[in-house]
């Protein structure tokens, strides 16, 4: 064979080999006409308002991202919620994050407790999976996992706020009560090494677990304590469940500092009971503080017939976020948009800057203290270092 047409046939292998190579490349990349996405909540037990929230705001970004004609590489995709319920429960978070895995879902708007974000964080990560928790005990980004994600501050500011705020308040008698998860537990240690170190004396600190509504025996220690103030990680039934405690024996000249979990619409039942007042730290900040809340809230109303009661503006924007990350990664590979979200300033339509660090922490976060005025819960102050 003559030297030119060896040349000839060696050009034609490589280009049909080229050829192939893109077919299969293509093949490898090509985007799915439907996306499916993991929304894993609580949606039965006591936290079931909470996770309910949580499932309707990333429900509400679906149905809007999927009505504006979501495309990706200019192909209409329709995105599909998957939803699973984990019961606020461990063993059962581990069981829905394998459910959601096996469905085929490429990203996971949960869990709301850390405990269960915790135990599910190595199941997501295996296969590749974005984890997107509004869960706040630190250990969760500290599990070493490329796909965790934080959608607001954690604990370690939180404790500073409660002992910061705390500190500033009349009173220099404490108990330090919390439910005995690692969200709670781990808060209320914070809070107290803080109230500590702002000279406040902590005369009780007791754990219960998470479902324990019988506070009479605690009522009594706060009374016999002369207790002045509690700060608590319970969760809001808890709470109401200790002020009619506190109500039989007549010891309600006290105020109560807890945590985000009972900045709750529900929690408002006892907002008349203690003198002292009824405050609350989170990194949950109301949809009225921010700019274009108030088209949020009018839209979520619209849609579910209810008021949002704990993060749903956050799950909402999570969503939004998400969508962008698979947009910009041009695929429907869990990996791939992993590695997007670390890539750029995502925006949330009501909450902002939406960008995380090198651990998934939100790099613009901060803490509010939140005091019940007028029935609702209205901001005192907040700020991002305390």
């Amino acid at each position: 064979m003559a030297m030119s047409d060896r040349s000839s046939v060696f050009l034609r292998t490589l280009t049909l080999l080229a050829a192939a190579s893109a077919v299969l490349l293509a093949g490898c990349n090509r985007v799915p006409s439907t996306i499916r996405i993991g929304v894993a909540q609580p949606m039965s037990g006591n936290l079931a308002a909470l996770g309910q929230d949580m499932h309707n705001g990333v429900k509400l970004a679906v149905d809007e991202l999927n009505k504006s004609g979501f495309r990706v590489n200019d192909k209409p995709v329709t995105l599909e919620i998957v939803a699973v319920d984990d019961r606020s429960d461990a063993a059962t978070g581990k069981e829905v994050a394998r459910q959601l895995v096996e469905a085929g879902v490429v990203a996971v708007i949960g869990h709301l407790n850390s405990g269960v974000s915790i135990e599910a964080a190595p199941i997501y990560a295996e296969k590749g999976i974005a984890q997107l928790a509004i869960s706040t005990n630190p250990k969760y980004t500290d599990l070493g996992l490329k796909t965790t994600f934080r959608l607001v501050a954690n604990d370690n500011l939180q404790a500073k706020a409660i002992g910061s705020f705390g500190g500033g308040l009349p009173a220099t008698r404490f108990a330090v009560v919390d439910d005995g998860t690692p969200y709670g537990k781990g808060l209320a240690d914070g809070a107290a090494a803080e109230l500590k170190k702002a000279k406040k004396e902590i005369v009780l600190r007791q754990s219960f677990d998470d479902k324990t509504t019988a506070f009479d025996g605690l009522a009594a220690k706060l009374k016999e304590g002369n207790v002045e103030s509690v700060v608590s990680t319970l969760n809001d039934f808890q709470v109401l469940a200790l002020l009619e405690a506190l109500k039989k024996i007549d010891y309600t000249r006290l105020s109560l500092l807890g945590g985000d979990t009972i900045k709750t619409t529900a929690m408002l039942k006892g907002a008349d009971v203690l003198q002292g007042g009824l405050f609350a730290t989170s990194p949950i900040l109301e949809p009225l503080e921010f700019s274009t809340g108030a088209k949020f809230l009018e839209v979520y109303r619209a849609a579910f017939k209810t008021e949002p009661t704990y993060g749903g503006h956050y799950s909402y924007g999570a969503m939004y976020v998400l969508a962008d990350a698979i947009k910009r990664a041009g695929s429907a590979k869990p990996e791939a948009i992993t590695d997007m979200l670390y890539k750029f300033d995502g925006y949330s339509p009501v909450t902002g800057s939406m960008k995380f660090d090198s651990k998934g922490e939100q790099r613009y976060a901060v803490i509010s203290v939140y005091a019940v005025r007028r029935g609702q819960w209205e901001s005192q102050i907040r700020s991002d270092a305390w």
